[in-house]
């Protein structure tokens, strides 16, 4: 990409993943140089890359209100997504044999809930309301005494909208269940505040590239008390829960990322920055926007434009150097099953787009996609698409 690209280039894709900052790539090229031992050697060299795993894993503790014990290193938040799930219920098997989950969760989840129906597991799915809610009660009714694991997102990857996950992780205590509570917050993580405690889960999982880190580092959050199984077995890095000698390297670049971060101060700019884009894109007549205005984290906006096929608009867009996405990157370009699942007709699904923000976007950002949608619905309807 030549250096004009990247001066005019509007990304607004962050939800699907984003720009390594500076931090994160100075500590990947000093881990990848300079420390480059295998942690689990027992001199000096091995020592350094095992101190930068600790650095990291207190970090991560620190900003969820952890235990270092209870952070370990995976491959990615789908890896972790796997781990929790089939490590609760290959925990837990013996006393049921029930998931219950939503039917918008990222695939990563679903995917692994449908293999596990395969292996002769009972999931319930919950659907979002209309408006893209998630209603706790619903979940909860689902609960029964065969349940043993309840997995929720705590926000949307596609509209943006947060789930009660803490008043779903009260609700089954007040039950008295068994059921093990998951949360997939790959889409939380670095953007809100979080504090495990509060949130009272006993699985979380999150990712290194949503938040300005490198791809293929993720971790998981597991509460001290339960004994997970582990999928991957080998030399017993992880005290035993993910093997595979460590990638220090993205485990630092991770690191860097997080000390880049300053989760309020974000939060408050892409909050200011998305009323302005909710009320620029409200105003311009044929776009509907699929996501709550209240209820959901600020950094993800779902539109529908009337009459236009997302794939068509993606690329015009595409062509003036803006770049969003249709829905879930981990879809590739089918039609998104969360729009779906909230009942909205297939016009609406068939015609929509996310629009997902980082710290580095701004007020013209918006101008011109408001611009350029203005002009791909004049242009557009005129080709007949």
């Amino acid at each position: 990409m030549n250096g004009k690209c990247l001066q005019t280039m509007i990304y607004l894709d962050n939800s699907a993943t984003t720009k390594p900052c500076e931090r994160a790539i100075s500590a990947l090229n000093s881990a990848l140089i300079e420390n480059w031992g295998n942690p689990s050697s027992l001199y000096k060299l091995g020592l350094e890359a095992e101190n930068i795993i600790s650095s990291v894993r207190t970090e991560i503790a620190d900003m969820i209100n952890a235990r270092e014990d209870e952070i370990f290193f995976l491959g990615s938040g789908t890896e972790a997504n796997n781990l929790s799930i089939i490590g609760a219920v290959n925990l837990m098997k013996r006393r049921g044999n029930k998931i219950v989950t939503t039917s918008v969760e990222h695939p990563s989840v679903l995917n692994t809930c449908k293999y596990l129906e395969q292996q002769g597991f009972e999931v319930t799915y919950i659907k979002p309301e209309s408006d893209g809610n998630l209603s706790c009660e619903k979940v909860l009714s689902a609960v029964d005494e065969k349940t043993v694991l309840v997995s929720v997102m705590l926000v949307n990857n596609e509209t943006g909208c947060i789930f009660p996950v803490a008043k779903i992780a009260e609700g089954l205590k007040q039950k008295k269940s068994i059921a093990i509570m998951h949360t997939d917050c790959v889409q939380g993580f670095g953007k809100m505040p979080l504090d495990v405690t509060e949130l009272g889960v006993d699985l979380l999982t999150a990712s290194g590239h949503k938040i300005h880190g490198p791809k293929g580092i993720g971790f998981l959050y597991k509460k001290k008390t339960l004994q997970l199984k582990p999928i991957i077995f080998g030399g017993g890095q992880e005290k035993g829960l993910r093997s595979g000698t460590e990638a220090v390297p993205l485990i630092a670049a991770l690191g860097g990322a997080i000390d880049d971060l300053s989760v309020t101060d974000s939060f408050n700019k892409i909050k200011r920055l998305h009323a302005y884009a909710y009320n620029k894109l409200s105003a311009i007549d044929g776009i509907l926007i699929n996501s709550p205005k209240e209820n959901s984290l600020p950094f993800i906006i779902n539109i529908s434009v009337k009459g236009l096929r997302s794939e068509t608009l993606l690329h015009f867009l595409e062509s003036k150097e803006i770049y969003v996405s249709s829905g879930s990157a981990c879809s590739k370009g089918k039609g998104s099953h969360v729009l779906t699942e909230m009942g909205l007709s297939a016009d609406r699904t068939d015609s929509a787009l996310r629009i997902s923000f980082s710290k580095f976007n701004t007020d013209n950002d918006i101008d011109l996609l408001c611009e350029a949608l203005a002009v791909a619905q004049n242009s557009l309807r005129k080709k007949g698409y």
